[in-house]
């Protein structure tokens, strides 16, 4: 797993992928935080990030999929995945790798925009009014919620040996766990409580619930299940050429 985890992050930062995906991030959110004026924080009368883990989620449901679709759809396209798989590693320990080494380059992006919060905390009157936990719990969430999004782009990659579809299918999961529950559960067919019991399985409900500041284990587990979940689903997917 090691190994694969390794040759991940060199693909990333020895081509431009890494890079691009990094600054087109941190670009994005730049724009959207400072310099457009309806969502300019320069533009609120009180100190907050809210908006960048508002945008975040949006972002991250193109730019995970980019960065996944590649993984197992070039390795099915050009044949090198039979090499892979004559290494002397587990499915699960190739899944993993990959997997581990896109999360670690989605926290290569969000460790800049420390440097928001930074900026945030002096403009604040006083300096400092900000509310450090609600966006501590923001912070996790927003791992958690890379998490989830790369889980379902490295499955998407695996049952395809195409990247563009790779990326249409993960971006079209990522949207669905993201915000198709949330729609389901206003359906009028959904009445009491079941319209909760919806929402609770999509992303969103979660997502929301740890950047409010408590990390509820509740809310771990659900993320760490739903990863557990697509990564079995990928590990399957690649066992499809020994059936």
């Amino acid at each position: 797993m090691v190994s694969i985890f390794y040759k991940e992050i060199n693909t990333f930062f020895s081509s431009l992928i890494g890079y691009i995906v990094i600054g087109v991030f941190l670009m994005i959110l730049g724009l959207m935080m400072f310099v457009f004026p309806d969502y300019s924080l320069l533009n609120y009368n009180y100190a907050s990030l809210g908006q960048l883990f508002n945008l975040a989620p949006l972002i991250f449901m193109f730019l995970i999929p980019a960065i996944t679709m590649r993984s197992f759809a070039e390795e099915n396209q050009s044949g090198t995945i039979e090499l892979l798989t004559t290494r002397p590693l587990s499915d699960l320990s190739i899944v993993l790798g990959k997997y581990l080494a896109c999360v670690v380059l989605l926290i290569f992006a969000l460790l800049p925009t420390l440097l928001y919060y930074y900026t945030v905390h002096q403009l604040g009157a006083p300096v400092g009014n900000l509310d450090s936990g609600a966006i501590i719990g923001s912070y996790f969430g927003l791992v958690f919620l890379g998490g989830a999004f790369a889980a379902i782009g490295i499955f998407a990659s695996s049952i395809t040996d195409n990247q563009i579809v790779a990326f249409i299918l993960a971006t079209f999961l990522c949207f669905i766990f993201y915000y198709g529950f949330f729609f389901i559960s206003n359906l009028p067919i959904f009445v009491g409580k079941v319209d909760d019991i919806v929402q609770m399985i999509g992303i969103d409900y979660h997502y929301t619930s740890i950047s409010r500041g408590v990390v509820d284990t509740r809310d771990v587990v659900y993320f760490l299940s739903f990863i557990a979940v697509f990564i079995l689903m990928t590990v399957t997917a690649l066992g499809r050429r020994k059936w």
